[in-house]
């Protein structure tokens, strides 16, 4: 089975190409795609670019032409939930896409035609990239950046999408207002993830993600990113979907 690692920069995807054996490489739709394999098992890297159109068209270029059965996404997002902090990991549970609304013809966030806002993570996919992250994160608190005043943590639960960058706390404070008052609690705010998720949803192929928080999404947040990620994000990837692959190899 075809494993798909996405990021939206080559910053957050790291040097996951150099591990790849039997490499190959090729470009279509403007996109570069780093193809081999990887502990025995078949592997496409790819990089979406930024924003929901590209991530979409990213992912389902790699279903169609390079076998994608199923897709891991990893990169960063600002922190929304309360107590997710600057170097935390949040794996995801379900994406919703927080600047869509087709109100009053349905109700806002819902998908047309979906009856539903929430699209789901799989849970075999999503539990083992927990397992990931909690093993970096155990092992990297000695050697890693702090960047926040207690230990950094995993979390697990949704995860917002939309074509917009978040950077003021105004913004992040009624965003998360917004969702809280309709039941939705959401930890991360980023802008490729929902559109892969459903992308996968329409195929019918398991999807997880897994984002390492660069900031809070408020005014500091262009100040903390280009170093974050080149320090924390980008190592972070490497060796999470690294432990990823070991478990998928070993059938975990």
């Amino acid at each position: 089975m075809t494993t798909a690692i996405l990021s939206a920069l080559p910053e957050e995807q790291g040097q996951l190409a150099a591990a790849l054996a039997d490499a190959r490489h090729d470009r279509l739709a403007g996109r570069s795609v780093h193809g081999g394999r990887w502990h025995g098992q078949d592997v496409v890297l790819a990089l979406t670019g930024i924003g929901k159109v590209a991530a979409a068209t990213t992912a389902t270029l790699l279903i169609e032409r390079f076998g994608a059965r199923r897709i891991v996404f990893t990169g960063v997002a600002g922190g929304l939930g309360g107590g997710v902090q600057v170097g935390d990991l949040v794996v995801a549970r379900s994406y919703l896409q927080h600047d869509l609304d087709a109100s009053p013809i349905f109700p806002r966030w819902e998908l047309p035609g979906y009856g539903r806002a929430l699209l789901h993570c799989d849970d075999r996919l999503s539990a083992l990239l927990f397992e990931a992250a909690c093993a970096q994160l155990a092992s990297a608190r000695a050697t890693f950046p702090s960047y926040s005043p207690g230990p950094p943590r995993v979390h697990q639960g949704l995860i917002v999408s939309g074509d917009r960058f978040v950077s003021s706390a105004a913004e992040s404070d009624a965003l998360r207002g917004a969702l809280a008052a309709a039941g939705h609690e959401a930890l991360a705010v980023e802008m490729e993830g929902a559109a892969v998720a459903q992308v996968c949803h329409d195929y019918g192929l398991p999807f997880a993600a897994v984002r390492t928080i660069s900031d809070r999404a408020d005014d500091q947040a262009h100040v903390d990113f280009p170093r974050f990620v080149r320090e924390v994000a980008s190592r972070h990837a490497e060796r999470i979907v690294e432990a990823l692959m070991r478990s998928l190899a070993a059938g975990a």
